[in-house]
């Protein structure tokens, strides 16, 4: 499968994430029927074309770690970003146990498509 195919399953998978919650990189790989593939998940989040509004900044290190280096431009975008949902960012980690997205039944049969 061509990672274009690749890329759109992670996007439309992403944008599922609520606003307010976010997903580690592979949980979006695992939803997406791609396991094990969390760095390509990484890499699609950078290539996800403006237009199609992917909330990348949703997505995070399992930890719950921003992967951009602290106090990088980067990391201070997706670090307000997530605050403007209500995330709260301390030390440039998001509480995993308190904010990740877990969908439901309902989300995982009639929303995910892998």
């Amino acid at each position: 499968m061509a990672n274009e195919d690749n890329y759109q399953r992670i996007w439309k998978t992403a944008k599922l994430i609520p606003a307010g919650k976010v997903a580690s990189y592979g949980q979006i790989a695992d939803l997406s029927g791609l396991p094990g593939r969390a760095r390509l998940v990484g890499k699609a989040m950078g290539y996800a074309p403006k237009d199609m509004q992917v909330p990348w900044f949703r997505v995070l290190r399992t930890s719950g770690q921003i992967s951009f280096p602290k106090g990088s431009d980067m990391a201070a975008k997706q670090k307000g970003l997530l605050q403007e949902e209500g995330v709260v960012v301390l030390n440039n980690r998001v509480k995993m146990a308190e904010f990740q997205w877990q969908p439901d039944l309902a989300e995982l049969l009639f929303s995910l498509e892998y």
